[in-house]
């Protein structure tokens, strides 16, 4: 009779249940320390593709420091965004509780295929209450709206989302956040070539698998009874249930995710710097602002991205990159 004197876990548990987002959009539910004069903790945009580049590693803890290394990259389409509204939150023992918000006196038109644009609302009072009411917020937020139609999609629906504002006081806050008010923000006003951001989004859904694919355990020997692709045993007879921790078949993929310190590459105002001949597969043209960031990002195609100040340290801050070739080359086949 065999023993079995060692049997790594395969796959993670760290990431239970693993079932679908309740949104196709990512989560963010922190925000870093920020110190500095006031701005925008995060940025959103689409994810358009992938391609590789060639940089000079400014690391100083890579064995390939002041060397030319090659490295994949994502595409990211980030077209102005309009900051449309501000909201105030107070710290309570229940969490942040709204206090007030104040919405731009010029909304875009395409705002109303997300949510109920008010008709006859008076800027000038909203603003004075708002004011009035500065003093017991302790939070101040940005609400965002994305311009698909500057996108390479056939999206006319704008997503809207709320970004932290950090820095300085509460009152200097809010006088950054009434100076952009009905604006639009680039990524450049944000980010920074050779910083470090947080990627926030869902990953790709593969729909219902088995536990090989779900959990990557071992195909078993095919005279193997009753099954191949499963787990040789699923428990004791007592206690008379399966546990948690027991590979089985289900969801995967389409989950939340964050992966943390993501270098940027670039930021580019023209697209032709980057477009692949042939266009991007399944995406289509960038028409605006763009975005380099080094290896991969969850989700698919067309699929709405935030990017966050990084939360956790990063040992030294961003340096500028030097790009020494980005490649345009056809992803026809690849």
């Amino acid at each position: 009779m065999g023993h079995r004197r060692n049997s790594p876990k395969r796959g993670s548990l760290n990431y239970l249940p693993r079932a679908r987002a309740e949104s196709i959009v990512g989560r963010i539910r922190n925000w870093p320390e920020y110190q500095g004069p006031p701005k925008l903790l995060g940025i959103m945009g689409y994810k358009a593709g992938m391609t590789h580049a060639v940089i000079v590693e400014t690391k100083s803890t890579s064995p390939w420091v002041n060397q030319e290394i090659t490295v994949p990259v994502t595409i990211i389409d980030i077209p102005p965004l309009v900051v449309f509204g501000i909201r105030g939150y107070k710290k309570t023992p229940y969490g942040l509780r709204v206090v007030d918000q104040l919405l731009s006196a010029n909304l875009s038109p395409d705002l109303s295929r997300r949510l109920t644009v008010p008709k006859n609302y008076k800027f000038e009072d909203a603003a004075k209450r708002f004011e009035s009411r500065l003093q017991e917020m302790d939070e101040l937020s940005a609400l965002i709206h994305t311009q698909p139609k500057m996108t390479g999609t056939s999206k006319k629906t704008p997503d809207i989302a709320e970004f932290r504002v950090g820095g300085g006081s509460v009152q200097e806050r809010y006088e950054y956040l009434k100076s952009i008010l009905g604006k639009e923000v680039r990524a450049r006003d944000v980010l920074s070539e050779g910083s470090y951001i947080d990627v926030i989004s869902v990953s790709k859904g593969k729909g219902f698998q088995g536990p090989v694919k779900r959990w990557g355990i071992r195909i078993l020997p095919n005279k193997s009874r009753k099954t191949v692709r499963g787990v040789g045993s699923i428990g004791p007879w007592h206690p008379a249930r399966v546990f948690y921790t027991v590979p089985r078949a289900g969801q995967m993929g389409y989950h939340q995710r964050v992966e943390y310190n993501k270098r940027i590459i670039k930021i580019g105002e023209d697209p032709k710097e980057t477009i692949p001949k042939g266009g991007l597969l399944g995406y289509g043209l960038i028409q605006r602002d763009f975005m380099l960031v080094e290896g991969t990002i969850p989700g698919s195609r067309k699929r709405l991205i935030k990017f966050r100040l990084p939360i956790r340290g990063v040992k030294e801050t961003g340096k500028p990159l030097q790009l020494i070739y980005l490649s345009t080359d056809s992803k026809q086949g690849a």
